[in-house]
């Protein structure tokens, strides 16, 4: 519900449990509340305008009245605030003042389209309220409108802003975040997640401190360093209770997230496309939109903005024929052959897994051009008859002959300097005349803002997904950009390169999700070096890392829940000793990891014992009963591996009959405390049976007094409680 009091001059977003309200004060847009419901808000804490030493001020009669001490919801730069701003313009005689001021607004139902970018979407107008605020600079004629949009069913506000040139002469754009508003505190911490390839989303939790705190990438993708996503939490606030404030960008490139603290204790927050070596010329007529930004409220501390975000991105995010359906078991031939793949290889693994139960093989890289090393053959989208001398036509239909499904890898937005592709077009690559290139994965990256390099993408990908009988894709991205420049673009907007190549990605991603409607597609960048909110719109899934090894995936999965569902994270079972760090760990503990998130295998069945072979039939028969509960169900974070020797976490279906809880022992130390294991999320009325040896207990029971963790010797040990409710 969105609410205006013209009195007032107040506008008061409403979710169910969340309030966020702004005001119009000498046409500038302040920012008053944003936290628990009100139901009215009659302006109980008016923002106090009081004269500060050297704060200039904005209006002549009121010294108080100063941009550097307001509370703004959308501020510049120029104008006497001093404080990093939410947009930046430079005009044609070189200055960059701007001043924007309030000159109207228009609320309606529903949620637009944003176009050319992903976005949060409403299947029904009556889902959701929007309000556009037109904001406008009367010198330069620059317009600017901020568009919220507040969900019916989620606590969630949308944000996104639209640059529009009205005057007479050219604007170039210097920043332009997407969210900025003003918290007129600093009590907060800062949960932010770092990492690296095959070690991404770790968690870090700060005091807020006098000065700026930036989280960005620089990478050309959102990266595994930092992911677009910030949170700020109120110093009681934990796992469970407390306000915590989320900002999630919906966006693939690269991002900023800056969150500054000033001298009158303060706090600024914004998040949108990194200002860094990007501007955009903005001729008169032409509007610039920015990427959608979600912002979350919870004061039911982190994992109630967690179930927030998951809902809302798995159901109004996440689009197309897999959006609502439980996700198939694959197995992955990487691990199991890299590079010296034929076809009676693969066939034997898929024989294998049939008689496993597995549902999906996915054929990985290695298949196409003279690919026999990472060092050739990215654009060259041919098959390899030596290895496969039946074509993907042939082997595509003996894996369904056999009894599974067929998916297929590419890697179609870099290319190989040896290459076909490479030697017929090397200004089709992002470069810069007279600069060497820089390999990384001996490969460099093709320039997706050419519209003929996207058609040739189009057409090379379309004819193979249209010849073979395909029903999945693994899309991979395995090196970040350098050297980025454009051939085609002039030199006033080489600049515009790296969110021009984003815009062609997702215009790419676009084509190929519509004309093929029925493949599920994968998101990857060397794992989890994409994972965003950006990529699930065209992809609904993500592989969540390459480090398969099971200890380290209980950080990996633990973080990325913060932000991201199970049904999004894809997680596999992998040979031991892991190809990654070498720890050699029980497959009942790698299955149950595994489990937790999008299941599935990465090794040689053919080389497993038949006990394993067996353990492995068991696993995916058992998975396949709890999918639905792990793939739609409630998600509750119990035990933080982070700052504990073990991790916990349990599912609740929607309609609370159902749950299953997960406990995993990493290192085992003698004279242990016997440990507990509380379900949340449960009905404290009903009672529930466990399905393994038919105890009853209560909910109030199982998640207030909660079980017993068993005891064992010897480190890796994985625990499971599947209860139903007694009917």
């Amino acid at each position: 519900m969105i609410i205006y009091d013209s009195k007032k001059r107040c506008i008061h977003l409403q979710t169910k449990h969340s309030s966020y309200v702004m005001q119009v004060d000498n046409g500038y847009l302040l920012h008053l509340y944003w936290g628990k419901r009100i139901n009215h808000y009659l302006g109980s804490r008016p923002v106090i305008k009081a004269p500060r030493s050297f704060a200039p001020y904005a209006d002549p009669k009121h010294r108080g009245f100063s941009l550097s001490t307001l509370p703004l919801e959308y501020p510049g730069y120029g104008n006497g605030d001093y404080r990093h701003p939410a947009y930046a313009v430079q005009l044609e005689n070189g200055t960059t003042v701007s001043d924007l001021r309030y000159s109207g607004h228009i609320i309606y139902s529903g949620k637009r389209k944003l176009r050319g970018l992903p976005a949060t979407y409403v299947e029904k107008n009556a889902e959701a309220d929007s309000i556009d605020l037109m904001l406008e600079d009367q010198v330069t004629g620059l317009s600017v409108i901020l568009t919220y949009t507040v969900f019916r069913d989620f606590d969630a506000i949308a944000r996104t802003v639209r640059f529009e040139n009205k005057g007479n002469r050219a604007i170039r754009l210097l920043k332009v975040s997407s969210a900025s508003l003003d918290l007129r505190d600093n009590q907060f911490d800062l949960l932010t997640f770092y990492g690296t390839h095959n070690d991404e989303r770790n968690m870090d939790r700060q005091p807020l401190a006098p000065g700026s705190r930036v989280i960005e990438s620089t990478r050309g993708a959102s990266s595994p360093q930092h992911d677009p996503f910030f949170a700020l939490m109120r110093k009681n606030a934990d796992e469970n209770q407390g306000d915590v404030f989320g900002f999630s960008l919906v966006y693939s490139g690269n991002f900023r997230s800056q969150i500054e603290v000033e001298q009158y204790h303060t706090t600024r927050a914004s998040i949108g496309i990194n200002p860094f070596t990007f501007s955009w010329k903005l001729n008169p007529e032409a509007s610039f939109q920015a990427p959608e930004a979600v912002l979350v409220y919870s004061d039911q501390g982190l994992g109630g903005m967690s179930r927030t975000y998951h809902q809302l991105y798995r159901s109004r995010l996440a689009r197309g024929t897999y959006r609502d359906r439980v996700r198939p078991i694959l197995i992955n031939n990487w691990e199991a052959t890299y590079f010296k793949l034929n076809e009676e290889k693969l066939l034997a693994i898929a024989a294998e897994a049939q008689k496993a139960g597995i549902e999906l093989f996915v054929l990985d890289d290695g298949w196409f051009g003279r690919r026999d090393n990472d060092k050739s053959s990215l654009g060259d989208w041919f098959v390899n008859k030596r290895k496969l001398p039946h074509g993907l036509k042939g082997l595509s239909k003996r894996i369904h002959d056999i009894g599974l499904a067929f998916g297929l890898w590419f890697e179609p937005e870099m290319v190989s300097p040896d290459s076909d592709l490479y030697r017929a077009h090397p200004d089709w690559t992002l470069h810069v005349p007279g600069r060497p290139h820089s390999l990384s994965r001996h490969q460099l990256v093709l320039d997706l803002s050419r519209a003929d390099v996207r058609r040739y993408l189009y057409q090379s990908l379309s004819t193979i997904l249209s010849d073979a009988d395909i029903n999945y894709v693994k899309w991979d991205m395995n090196r970040h950009m350098t050297e980025v420049g454009s051939a085609l673009l002039p030199p006033d907007r080489q600049q515009e390169t790296a969110h021009r190549y984003i815009l062609g990605l997702y215009e790419l991603m676009e084509r190929l999700t519509h004309a093929f409607p029925n493949i599920l597609f994968e998101s990857c960048s060397s794992g989890g070096g994409r994972f965003d909110p950006g990529m699930l719109f065209y992809m609904p899934q993500t592989w969540t890392s390459d480090n398969t090894d099971a200890v380290c995936r209980l950080n990996i999965q633990y973080g990325t829940s913060v932000v991201y569902p199970a049904i999004a994270m894809g997680a596999h079972v992998s040979a031991v000793p892991n190809h990654q760090v070498g720890r050699v760990t029980s497959l009942a503990m790698r299955g149950a990891v595994a489990m937790s998130g999008n299941f599935g295998y990465e090794l040689d069945l053919t080389k497993l014992s038949d006990e394993d072979k067996a353990t492995v039939k068991k696993q995916v028969a058992f998975y396949k009963k709890i999918r639905p509960l792990i793939q739609f169900g409630n998600f509750y974070r119990l035990c933080n591996p982070f700052t504990s020797n073990d991790a916990a976490w349990c599912f609740v279906s929607p309609d609370q009959k159902e749950a299953i809880g997960f406990y995993f022992s990493v290192w085992f130390n003698p004279n242990l405390v016997q440990k507990v294991f509380h379900f949340q999320g449960l009905n404290p009325d009903f009672v529930y049976e466990n399905c393994a040896n038919g105890d009853v207990f209560s909910g109030d029971e199982l998640m207030n007094s909660g079980l017993n963790v068993p005891i064992e010797k010897g480190d890796f040990h994985r625990y499971l409680w599947w209860i139903k409710k007694v009917e």
